[in-house]
């Protein structure tokens, strides 16, 4: 994890001898967004994964972009960021800076460069583990789990203002996790087989301890004691060992909505970012009107993730916010949603990005995008190389 949001932090987490967790809320300016996308290493020819990480992030380095790109798990992958960002236009040009720059670095190695939720064929069985502690000793742990995370994310970070602010706009975002995934889907592959699945990483990151939707929280300070128990007897170094798929990052002031797959289409990742925005600035107005914030049981959020998982734009959710006995298309309760947060998109600047979302909608996710190139000749090296020119079509900027 690279820095989006000021890093440093007083202590090593607590203060001494109590639970409070030092935070950064309402350290920036509320609703300002940070995003992270986690990209491919491909060989131009056979558009396997390659273990070169370590050579792109050299031919990288340049100064400006030194501290956006680092290293993941394995050496086939590599992660960027982008700096703080006030509108989802300037995580628009920041993002397409960023891939410019990794791909020209990719290319001066004759590699490709590609985004997507899971590569369509490479097994993790045959990928490096990158030689940094934290990977190391995540295997020692997780042993199997972590080997075979070959996977690839999306996390975007909405600043909040206010610590249990965050904690409670959090749980309120949980009801959103099919939206937000089945937007995203873009893993309808697994070791060369289609899956059925629209998010195919979602079952395999599934395995990982302190995944998968997070509890209820009383506040911060109940958040913190959590977390404290987990670091004074540990089972975890810091709090970026959880990996919920919404979580608060207190050393970055943000809400870090982290369930979406990487996307190959940059402008689609923008339009997440201008839809998780709205919904965090209008679950942040209700709570300062003193409104009462959604919360479902957790069961059931985590079924409607699973048919999000499962179908995709297709996907057959429950409606919680009405109660309705029968289930919706999960676009019907996007579009809801849009109609929500379409004001605050405006106030903040977001909204021609915003109508990105309704273009997923009518085109179809990078899952779907990716069915249909498979289906047309059962060539799954084509998908991969679609895949690669996708994410390489962002650059239209000189890094």
């Amino acid at each position: 994890m690279k820095q989006i949001y000021p890093a440093s932090i007083t202590g090593k987490g607590f203060a001494e001898g109590g639970s409070v967790l030092d935070h950064r809320f309402g350290s920036s300016p509320p609703f300002t967004l940070g995003v992270e996308e986690e990209y491919m290493l491909l060989d131009p020819q056979t558009f396997d994964l390659v273990q070169h990480v370590d050579t792109v992030l050299t031919a990288a380095q340049d100064g400006e972009f030194d501290e956006r790109i680092g290293p993941e798990l394995m050496q086939s992958v590599l992660e960027i960021s982008t700096p703080v960002c006030k509108t989802a236009g300037d995580v628009d040009r920041e993002l397409r800076r960023l891939r410019t720059h990794v791909t020209q670095a990719a290319r001066s190695h004759d590699l490709r460069v590609g985004s997507a939720g899971t590569h369509p064929f490479s097994l993790f069985e045959r990928q490096r583990i990158t030689a940094r502690d934290r990977y190391r000793n995540l295997v020692d742990q997780l042993q199997y789990v972590a080997r075979r995370e070959l996977i690839f994310g999306c996390h975007v970070h909405v600043a909040v203002d206010g610590p249990d602010k965050a904690i409670r706009v959090m749980s309120a975002l949980l009801v959103h996790l099919p939206e937000l995934l089945a937007l995203s889907a873009s893993s309808p592959f697994w070791r060369g087989e289609p899956t059925g699945l629209a998010s195919s990483r979602q079952m395999v990151f599934a395995a990982f301890p302190r995944s998968g939707p997070p509890p209820r929280f009383d506040g911060y300070d109940d958040y913190a004691e959590v977390v404290g128990q987990l670091e004074k007897t540990g089972c975890i170094a810091d709090y970026t060992h959880i990996w919920w798929d919404v979580r608060p990052h207190p050393r970055f002031g943000t809400i870090e909505i982290r369930v979406m797959d990487a996307i190959s289409h940059v402008e689609e990742t923008v339009a997440l970012a201008a839809y998780a925005q709205g919904l965090v600035k209008h679950y942040c107005e209700l709570h300062d009107a003193g409104k009462e914030l959604p919360s479902y049981h957790r069961i059931l959020i985590t079924e409607n993730k699973w048919l999000g998982a499962r179908y995709g734009l297709e996907a057959p959710v429950m409606d919680l916010a009405t109660g309705r006995r029968n289930r919706v298309p999960v676009a019907q309760l996007v579009r809801r949603a849009l109609r929500a947060i379409e004001p605050h998109a405006r106030e903040l600047g977001s909204d021609r990005e915003l109508e990105g979302i309704r273009a997923i909608l009518a085109q179809g996710s990078g899952a779907e995008r990716q069915l249909r190139v498979f289906n047309a000749n059962r060539d799954i090296l084509e998908v991969t190389r679609e895949i690669s020119n996708a994410t390489e079509a962002a650059l239209t900027v000189t890094a």
